[in-house]
């Protein structure tokens, strides 16, 4: 399901930015992009993640930048800054040079310029706290894009309902118009055939023509389908599944219509499912 969110805050410190987004997936495949010094919260970012999303390829990015307060102080190393000098007066007395060192220059020699790493613990558990903002807010995304999508699916499954219920009308027909060809064919064939012969070829025929089981079984999965919208839980994998038992159950009606009219239906349906298995892969 795709969703996206971006929350910022100043934290004493620093400035902090989440962005997280998702596009689909059949599974949940999480990319965290973080900066070094946060690394160790990898395995916690994944377990909340977790926890709130079942499936979606999902990107969490992290950016921050330190301001005036954050910043360790910077130190002077005495001795070896004295070291530097002593170096640079001898080169300076065995070359003859007058020149002064440029002090920038020194400062840039490794070692004279120090500054102390700063604690990232603190801006750790403020990014945490900042993440779990930035989950409600991707969560409420992906719930109102669920949605709208669960609306899509209701209008898809409502046609094919009526699709349904057109096939089932336009049957009997079917199975009628074929027992008045079968009669006209022997009609205009000059041949007698024994009534008992024939009930068994209509009764054959009418075995091939119906679908009363197939149309029973798409209404049963339509029911499942509202029933499964309608809840609280993730239900994107257990839709997968009935969209191929749609699929089947289309396709096994179509193979046996014998009439254009119907055929019409079927690509209907099938059109219907289609759509409804391609919004599918949009929920969780």
């Amino acid at each position: 399901m795709t969703g996206f969110a971006r929350v910022e805050a100043q934290v004493p410190g620093a400035r902090l930015v989440w962005e997280v987004r998702s596009v689909n997936s059949r599974y949940l495949d999480l990319t965290l992009k973080l900066p070094e010094e946060f690394r160790a919260l990898e395995s916690e970012l994944r377990q909340l993640t977790a926890a709130k999303v079942a499936r979606g390829k999902v990107e969490v990015a992290l950016r921050y930048t330190m301001d005036a307060s954050g910043q360790s102080a910077l130190s002077l190393d005495q001795d070896r800054l004295l070291a530097v000098r002593s170096a640079l007066d001898a080169v300076t007395e065995a070359l003859g040079a007058t020149s002064v060192p440029d002090p920038m220059r020194v400062l840039g020699f490794p070692g004279v310029l120090r500054q102390e790493a700063p604690d990232f613990a603190p801006l750790q558990a403020e990014a945490l706290k900042l993440f779990g903002r930035a989950l409600v807010e991707f969560s409420a995304a992906r719930e109102r894009e669920g949605a709208r999508t669960a609306g899509f699916l209701h209008e898809r499954a409502n046609e094919l309902e009526s699709y349904v219920a057109k096939v089932r009308e336009r049957a009997p027909l079917v199975r009628d118009a074929w027992l008045e060809r079968l009669r006209a064919k022997v009609a205009d064939l000059g041949v007698e055939i024994e009534p008992q012969r024939l009930a068994q070829e209509a009764v054959m025929a009418a075995q091939r023509l119906d679908v009363d089981e197939e149309l029973s079984r798409l209404g049963s999965h339509l029911v499942e389908l509202r029933a499964a919208l309608a809840g609280k839980e993730a239900v994107g994998r257990r839709l997968d599944f009935l969209m191929q038992e749609f699929n089947r159950e289309v396709n096994t009606t179509g193979s046996k219509s014998q009439d254009a009219e119907m055929t019409k239906y079927v690509v209907e349906m099938k059109v219907l499912v289609e759509q409804m298995r391609e919004q599918v892969q949009n929920l969780e």
